[in-house]
């Protein structure tokens, strides 16, 4: 349980009673009445202000800025809030001049990252929008003014301890390994080998310290090939780097070749199969900056297959494309031909074939190595989703954190970059939407397998809401190394603490356990849906549930099941006692009288 628990945004802060310093905090929180602000969290600014709401015209109201969040209370009749962590924002622009003309053409734009834009509106004599404007591009952008991140200023305090979700040593022991065939190495402990792999590695008991610094100087940003998974019963291995520095003179490496066949023979097969997640010609257009593929002359113990997934500019402008037609309103006329001409769903398809080819290669019992160009954006993506696929521990809660934080976190995917936390610089081109559409792609396959996943729709929300608020440490920064030395660990709060102190809100009450299983999503145009509960949210004219009726109910009926339960063993208790002290010979014994106790279940 937090500390300092957040109360219900309709309720009064004055109730938050649970806390040491309510009193205390009652009288900071005042001007906030109808959201209790977080423990580190502070009032900077308020403003009257209107809002123009793209689904209820202008609202008159006030809007509070903290160092955590933007948020706006109506003054008028129509009830509307918004509660916007600073970090889901963008981009902030000055709309209209002192002399514009028309009603509220004076004001801010904001867009944001979780797929909405918000429009104010301010009176146009004496500058009214100059304050709002500087301390809103100064707290939405910390890095940018040589401030923190709210992760580091928050004072939230869990008795659980996110950042004790995943231990590599210990994931490793779970898949079977150290084995005859894998060793672990300590080779990148300080991240020499590597600055962007974790400490822990591991590789082919055959290869050498000195066979791994060789293959590192021919793999871009010297991510060489390490395990991600391995198969207990066949032996097979998932194994994730980053692309050959083959270059137009189409280089060799001795190294290289022979760590590649190394891998195919830990597990004895003929083929090693090499999933480049790129398009060919991407593929062959990268030897001009000094990368390239495996090529058949060189490695010939090996099979190559491009599984023609995009960059991350492709996909950046997919989601663009996508935010468009979402919001503010949706065209329902024209609605699937706009859906098709995003792209998006034509992505999310290929990222999952993509990933059910690796997993059945794997299945099947061949190894397989897997690289996009740097390793640590598409690479994530299929590793990660043939996991889920094959590995039912991931399907738990516990198990999908294990996943994020291994495949992910320690392996580098690069969230500064990609999301931009805390920098101004919207346009960079180094943003793109990665995980968001891997979130995406995990999403279609509990649609596809309701009962396999433990954990329920609300989790993906939550995990893509906290990857742009910046409240928790545990997608800040590119790589584990810039983890270490910001001191992550033990300056914020990992993002598994919140969950994990209440995750009756995250399970999913039709979960069945399978241990052995391995899901094929069907990655067909005709079996992926856009997922509206995420991408529509904002418009309230799409009717939003955060809970299915049947969910509901079901819900509802394991409730009952425990109260028939709990009174079962009552029952059971007051029979033990009766019998114990009845001297009558042929008197029931306790399993003979729960044998007529029926449930409806």
């Amino acid at each position: 349980m937090a500390s300092a628990p957040i109360a219900p945004y309709n309720s009064s802060p004055l109730g938050n009673s649970s806390s040491p310093n309510a009193s205390r905090e009652s009288l900071k929180m005042e001007p906030l009445a109808d959201v209790a602000m977080l423990p580190g969290e502070e009032r900077v600014i308020d403003k009257d202000i209107i809002y123009i709401c793209p689904f209820n015209a202008a609202v008159k109201g006030k809007v509070f800025i903290t160092n955590y969040r933007l948020y706006f209370k109506n003054t008028d009749s129509t009830p509307v809030t918004l509660d916007v962590p600073l970090g889901v924002i963008s981009r902030v622009e000055k709309m209209g001049g002192a002399s514009s003309r028309g009603e509220n053409s004076y004001g801010l734009e904001i867009t944001c990252k979780d797929m909405r834009n918000l429009r104010f509106a301010l009176k146009q004599e004496g500058h009214s929008r100059r304050d709002i404007f500087e301390i809103l591009f100064k707290y939405a952008f910390p890095l940018s003014h040589g401030m923190q991140l709210f992760a580091f200023l928050s004072q939230e305090k869990y008795e659980e301890n996110g950042w004790n979700v995943y231990e590599a040593m210990g994931e490793y022991r779970r898949q079977g390994l150290p084995s005859s065939e894998w060793r672990v190495t300590f080779i990148n402990k300080n991240y020499e080998l590597c600055d962007t792999y974790p400490t822990i590695l591991v590789v082919p008991y055959k290869a050498t310290e000195e066979d791994l610094r060789r293959v590192a100087t021919f793999r871009s940003r010297c991510r060489i090939p390490v395990l991600s998974w391995f198969h207990k019963e066949n032996h097979a291995v998932i194994m994730r780097c980053s692309q050959p520095l083959v270059g137009m003179s189409g280089k060799r490496n001795k190294d290289d070749e022979r760590y590649l066949d190394l891998i195919r023979e830990a597990n004895g097969t003929t083929k090693l199969t090499i999933y480049d997640a790129r398009p060919n010609v991407n593929a062959v257009a990268n030897k001009a900056t000094g990368g390239g593929y495996e090529g058949d002359d060189a490695y010939q113990n090996a099979e190559l297959v491009f599984l023609d997934i995009h960059n991350i500019h492709v996909m950046r402008e997919s989601l663009k494309k996508l935010k468009d037609i979402v919001y503010p309103n949706v065209e329902e006329s024209h609605w699937l031909s706009s859906l098709e001409s995003t792209h998006w769903l034509e992505h999310i398809k290929l990222v999952l074939s993509g990933a059910i080819q690796v997993a059945d290669k794997v299945s099947s019992g061949s190894s397989v190595v897997v690289h996009c160009s740097d390793g640590w954006d598409r690479t994530a993506q299929l590793t990660s989703l043939a996991m889920l696929m094959l590995d039912s521990f991931y399907r738990t809660l516990r198990g999908f954190q294990v996943l994020l934080e291994k495949e992910w976190i320690s392996f580098g995917h690069k969230f500064a970059s990609r999301i931009g936390h805390g920098d101004k610089n919207h346009a960079d081109q180094d943003r793109s939407p990665i995980f968001l559409q891997f979130i995406d792609c995990v999403w279609q396959m509990t649609k596809q397998f309701p009962t396999a996943f433990e954990f329920n729709e609300r989790l993906l929300v939550v995990i893509l809401d906290h990857l742009y608020s910046c409240r928790f440490g545990t997608f800040l920064y590119n790589c584990e190394s810039a983890r270490e030395s910001n001191n992550v660990r033990v300056k914020t709060v990992s993002l598994w603490s919140f969950v994990d102190s209440d995750t009756s809100l995250y399970i999913n009450p039709f979960y069945t356990s399978e241990s052995s299983r391995v899901l094929y999503p069907v990655a067909s145009m005709r079996h992926l849906e856009l997922w509206v509960t995420y991408y529509i949210r904002w418009n309230p004219r799409i009717q939003h549930q955060q809970q299915s009726p049947v969910e509901q109910r079901y819900k509802e009926l394991l409730a009952l099941r425990d109260q028939y339960l709990k009174k079962l063993e009552e029952l059971q208790l007051s029979d033990s006692t009766h019998l114990t002290n009845s001297s009558t010979p042929n008197a029931a014994t306790p399993n003979q009288h729960i044998t007529h106790l029926q449930t409806p279940f």
